[in-house]
């Protein structure tokens, strides 16, 4: 039998402050497309934005997103194709940024050094070592910024994290955080001409040079390498996130990845298959997904199970928590979610913790440096992955200790005409 409880579900913190203002912020937004535009709508539904500049290097994301946002506001936001035009000309307040992983680095840091608070898509960057520049730019400007990973605000994840740490789980031993999808192999579709309207040299931007193909934009960047990190960095920082979240530790001590490609056959170059085992001072962590079986075997298709003494926990998206005690006697505990349409989401919650921040001048909830540490670990399992072996990691000091070698993985060189960050 299972207990639907809703004594668990507490407010957020944004839904407790009795902050109030009329403040309206000049908003801006680099990268229009599919994502951004989710969080655009929370901002300007939130009313206390007004929007003043649309970046995108894509013409028909820019025109679409124009007109919502006049629809929508009356506002008549200017247009650019250069993100770096739009900061020097529209000075805003507040800075979107949610373009292709590849993109995320340059425009964040541009954004705080122009004096604008910054809410940046997750994974915080398609590096480590720009993650680090990053994080480092945040605090020399006393700028905030503002992680997309809005599990940290969804009602059923607060609750579901008050109930692991009351301990009432017991003493966890064991984290598995997984994802699977259905699909096969696939096809390879051709290269062909860019859209009418899309800068595509713009849009590879720092990464290396190849053709326009339809599989990569819209929206089919996160399985090709040269623009993010696949599957454990497009699902896996979320769950790293709620991982490090529960936990004390702020980084793993061990890396180990195992995985390939063993059945798509398609454009896509990211690994379809992929096991990490994360080593913590108190408590192993594993990662796996696949993207061509979707598990119907389990209850959960993706999330976190927490193994604890007295019983299994159990973090989901679209399905709440659920708690399994190990004693057969007591009743399992089950938590309904409560999401956002489109997409299920929790994206409006965590813009109004942004704006309380803003207000109180205090880091939010999902501050860039817990979004750095959730992306490292997806990074770091890319890079063990890559190297064949296991990596010892020194999170004080982002070093690689055992294979000096390895950290080479955490940056790349820049295509010519952009300058890599400096942490």
């Amino acid at each position: 039998m299972t207990r639907r409880n809703a004594i668990f579900m507490s407010a957020p913190a944004w839904a407790q402050t009795s902050l109030k203002t009329s403040t309206k912020y000049r908003t801006a937004i680099i990268g229009a497309g599919w994502w951004g535009n989710n969080i655009l709508r929370c901002a300007m539904e939130a009313g206390q934005s007004k929007v003043v500049g649309i970046a995108d290097v894509d013409e028909r994301a820019l025109e679409a997103t124009q007109a919502e946002v006049n629809k929508l506001t009356g506002d008549k936001p200017g247009h650019y194709r250069d993100y770096r035009e739009m900061l020097a000309k529209e000075k805003p307040e507040i800075c979107i940024v949610a373009t292709p992983d590849h993109w995320h680095a340059l425009p964040v840091i541009a954004a705080l050094k122009a004096g604008a608070h910054v809410y940046v898509e997750k994974p915080i960057s398609h590096t480590l070592r720009e993650g680090s520049a990053m994080l480092k730019t945040a605090r020399a400007t006393g700028k905030l910024v503002q992680v997309g990973t809005h599990r940290r605000m969804s009602p059923h994840c607060i609750s579901g994290m008050e109930f692991l740490k009351s301990g009432k789980v017991g003493k966890i031993g064991m984290v598995r955080a997984f994802v699977g999808s259905a699909g096969g192999a696939g096809i390879k579709t051709p290269d062909s001409e860019a859209p009418k309207g899309l800068d595509w040299d713009a849009w590879i931007g720092p990464a290396p040079y190849r053709p326009y193909n339809k599989t990569i934009h819209p929206r089919g960047f996160r399985q090709f390498m040269d623009f993010a990190n696949g599957t454990v960095g497009d699902w896996g920082i979320h769950w790293f996130d709620q991982l490090l979240w529960w936990t004390e530790e702020k980084f793993p001590r061990r890396v180990f990845s195992t995985g390939g490609r063993f059945i798509r056959q398609d454009n896509t170059d990211a690994p379809d298959t992929l096991i990490t085992a994360f080593e913590f001072e108190s408590f192993r962590c594993t990662w796996e997904h696949r993207l061509y079986a979707n598990n119907n075997a389990e209850k959960a298709a993706i999330g976190c199970y927490f193994y604890g003494t007295e019983g299994t926990f159990h973090m989901g998206w679209r399905d709440g928590w659920s708690f399994f005690p190990s004693d057969s006697k007591k009743q399992t505990i089950h938590v309904e979610p409560q999401l956002n349409a489109p997409d299920g989401q929790n994206i409006r919650e965590l813009w109004q913790d942004f704006l309380t921040s803003i207000a109180s001048n205090k880091l939010p909830a999902c501050d860039i440096e817990k979004g750095h540490q959730a992306t490292a670990m997806s990074m770091l399992a890319i890079a063990s992955l890559r190297h064949g072996k296991s990596l010892d990691w020194d999170g004080s000091k982002e070093t690689i200790t055992n294979e000096p070698s390895a950290n080479k993985l955490l940056a790349r060189a820049y295509r010519k005409g952009y300058e890599y960050p400096k942490a």
